[in-house]
């Protein structure tokens, strides 16, 4: 690995009227992890993302949380597919593709993931219920919409089974952040080229 790919981290901050966001990512980390977001759910789903896909991950969050969580959950997907891209900078070689299929117990979810440029979301989950505690599981869509639009990728996630609503959302975000770990990870046959008959990603 080199030196620039040894040290491929981001931090990000993201201020609106709704909310106030920073994060910061080490894509060559060991999958630590913090947050303070006021949404504990989603807290957890995120350091499934950290820990599967060995990603340093800070997040915190300062929302409109009186109104709902739909703000804040989908300007973290924003600022951190903001923080992804700015981290990948000119994906030179990288694997680019990535993907993984995560079992628990009677859930099972595909992950696969294109670093393309181009943004794009396929995402088939359907959930048992509505809501994981209070949290509205519509939401995840969300977060995936604003991380693909702004890390500029390709994602598709299918759940292809599961009966427990929160044994559904942790196969995926786990299956998310094992594809984004190959994905990112540095190719030594590829060595400085670009993985795109374009030259560019």
């Amino acid at each position: 690995m080199s030196e620039q790919q040894a040290h491929r981290t981001a931090e990000i901050e993201r201020n609106t009227l709704e909310t106030e966001i920073r994060v910061s990512l080490d894509l060559d980390g060991t999958g630590r992890s913090r947050f303070s977001t006021g949404v504990p759910f989603l807290e957890h789903m995120l350091d499934q993302i950290a820990r599967h896909g060995l990603i340093d991950l800070d997040i915190a969050a300062d929302g409109d949380l009186h109104i709902d969580a739909h703000h804040t959950v989908e300007d973290i997907g924003i600022t951190l597919g903001q923080a992804l891209a700015k981290a990948l900078g000119d994906k030179k070689g990288i694997r680019r593709y990535g993907h993984a299929y995560v079992p628990l117990d009677e859930a099972l979810s595909r992950v696969v993931v294109d670093l393309s440029g181009r943004p794009g979301l396929t995402f088939e989950v359907d959930f048992t219920r509505a809501a994981i505690g209070s949290f509205d599981v519509d939401l995840f869509r969300e977060f995936f919409q604003g991380l693909v639009n702004h890390a500029a990728i390709t994602l598709h996630i299918d759940n292809l089974r599961g009966d427990n609503a929160h044994h559904q959302a942790e196969t995926v975000f786990k299956a998310f952040g094992r594809a984004l770990r190959m994905a990112v990870e540095p190719d030594p046959r590829m060595g400085g080229i670009t993985p795109s008959t374009k030259g560019s990603l």
